[in-house]
């Protein structure tokens, strides 16, 4: 289970500083798949930062009782003066994981060949996101962190990609921040709205994009803090 208790946070704009989540507190329960819509700039980047721990809330606390993956397609877990190769040494030791079986997967999978044994600052982007999305399948995550992008390279490789989510997604569960209404349908139970810094659930997908596309046909609620 994953459990916000009371998150807030706040970022600076200029002069003023804007409320991204206000006191939120909700719960993300194993096996059902959940979706959170937002408009760009909602804040549902800083959302999935906070569950996954990259980014700290400036109030409030999280509870995490299972496994959970960072947003696939981050590569900001490695460390740039490490060879692939080691990068995945250091990860699965944080995970208690066989980083030789681990290694054999992400090397097979990821494509990179002899850029495994070269730093991961060489890489480009697209490299450095298949080393993280196929370390992630390799890990085996409880939750796993989507932000928009599930999978990256050319057409063949998505379609690598997309194959072996699906057999992660038959055992784990899925937390989805997007702003894509198809996205949310095809791959969640239930949705969520993020605006003007707090969630709101419905109890059907069906009713949450109904309400998105009302509430994207105003203007954004943005909050500040008072001074």
């Amino acid at each position: 289970m994953i459990g916000l208790r009371h998150i807030t946070k706040i970022y600076k704009v200029g002069q003023r500083s804007r409320i991204i989540l206000d006191n939120v507190s909700c719960n993300f329960r194993q096996g059902i798949n959940v979706g959170i819509l937002g408009r760009n700039g909602a804040g549902k980047s800083t959302l999935m930062g906070i569950i996954g721990g990259k980014i700290k809330p400036d109030s409030g606390r999280i509870v995490r009782t299972s496994l959970i993956s960072w947003p696939l397609g981050f590569s900001g877990c490695f460390n740039g003066s490490l060879t692939g190769k080691e990068n995945l040494r250091f990860v699965s030791r944080i995970y208690n994981k066989d980083w030789k079986e681990i290694s054999e997967f992400v090397e097979d999978f990821s494509e990179l060949g002899a850029y495994m044994n070269q730093p991961v600052a060489t890489y480009s982007s697209g490299m450095k996101a298949k080393l993280a999305f196929g370390l992630s399948m390799a890990i085996g995550f409880d939750y796993y962190l989507i932000d928009e992008v599930t999978a990256v390279g050319d057409a063949s490789f998505k379609n690598k990609c997309n194959k072996i989510f699906q057999e992660r997604k038959s055992k784990a569960t899925l937390i989805i921040v997007s702003h894509s209404i198809n996205t949310i349908k095809s791959q969640c139970d239930i949705a969520g709205i993020l605006d003007g810094g707090s969630i709101t659930f419905y109890d059907t997908i069906s009713d949450a994009i109904k309400m998105y596309n009302d509430i994207c046909a105003k203007p954004p609620q943005i909050k500040f803090v008072l001074d």
